[in-house]
């Protein structure tokens, strides 16, 4: 059924409405405060309702050209939250992934080229959010949520959805 074995990683993931963000970083760098924030960011209506996938370690696979993420079986429904340590709580068992976000990431830029926004992983072309180390990742990752590119054009308005000017948009979290 998989094109690929799955394959165990140091990330965590949460699903947004019904696609995966994927988060991957060295070790202390908010992976799980990410994940978590995106959690309360879903609970409040800031996005799509949001659920956890896996914390700390999930497995990848592909399935008919796209990217899927599962819990770590002994690590499901299990999240660190800093000061609190493990708690438990509710999960999914998979989803696609349709963004990934990068922790501490060398290539992170104020104006990224078009070409560091984007990833493969196991052949699957992603989205990609790079974030500096000591930068808050979760602004970034609400706007790649909810808004669409700018655009060049002489009536950048026509690429939103309600013709008002702010460009949010439907996106892999409401697809």
């Amino acid at each position: 059924m998989t094109d690929k074995g799955a394959a165990s990683v140091h990330a965590s993931a949460v699903r947004i409405g019904n696609r995966a963000v994927l988060i991957r970083g060295p070790s202390g760098s908010g992976k799980s405060r990410l994940a978590f924030d995106l959690i309360l960011s879903g609970r409040s209506g800031q996005i799509a309702p949001a659920i956890l996938i896996g914390d700390d370690r999930v497995h990848l696979d592909t399935d008919a050209g796209q990217l899927r993420v599962r819990p770590a079986a002994e690590l499901a429904g299990l999240i660190e939250i800093r000061g609190l340590g493990i708690r438990r709580c509710e999960f999914a068992e998979e989803a696609i992934v349709g963004l990934l976000v990068d922790l501490a990431a060398a290539d992170s830029e104020r104006l990224p080229p078009p070409e560091v926004l984007m990833t493969r992983i196991f052949g699957v072309s992603i989205p990609r959010v790079p974030v500096a180390a000591g930068y808050s990742p979760l602004p970034l990752v609400v706007a790649a949520l909810t808004t669409t590119e700018s655009s060049s054009s002489v009536n950048p308005s026509a690429n939103c959805v309600k013709g008002i000017g702010n460009h949010i948009s439907p996106t892999i979290a409401t697809e």
